[in-house]
């Protein structure tokens, strides 16, 4: 199992980054290997992504969610083994930290190389920047979940 950390500082409120976050069908504007995401209910996905070449397709689930805190998910079926969780931490009144965990069993060669080469890590990274580039220029979310998932 491979374990990715990453964080990036965002200047929007704590809520707007939370919101944002919510809105998964945005998530191809910035996460570059996610091709669409489609919700299909309150607590589950499916995704499309592109990963060392291949496409991909999986199904998540939402299994813990707090308004301006955190999101947590773990994949269910597909090709893709995964778990992650993203939290929000005020900085100050406009300003948050978003740090991302994710938790992944690589497949094949190129995953495993890439995996052990800090690849994946960096691809985190830079889709963060993305994210931080996507919504201080919105300054707003595009919308909003703020439903409550227990563990």
């Amino acid at each position: 199992m491979t374990r990715i950390i990453e964080t990036v500082d965002v200047d929007v409120p704590v809520t707007v980054a939370y919101n944002q976050w919510t809105q998964f069908e945005s998530f191809p504007h910035f996460l570059e290997e996610v091709v669409s995401i489609t919700q299909t209910d309150e607590t589950h996905t499916r995704w499309v992504v592109k990963v060392a070449g291949a496409e991909r397709e999986f199904d998540a689930e939402i299994t813990e969610q707090h308004p301006d805190e955190r999101v947590a998910w773990r994949s269910i079926g597909g090709e893709t083994a995964h778990a992650g969780a993203v939290t929000f931490h005020r900085l100050s009144e406009n300003e948050t930290r978003v740090t991302v965990q994710i938790d992944w069993e690589p497949e094949g060669l190129a995953e495993k190389l890439g995996a052990a080469m800090g690849v994946a890590s960096h691809a985190v990274k830079k889709d963060l920047e993305n994210f931080k580039e996507f919504i201080e220029g919105r300054g707003s979310a595009t919308g909003a979940w703020r439903g409550d998932v227990e563990a």
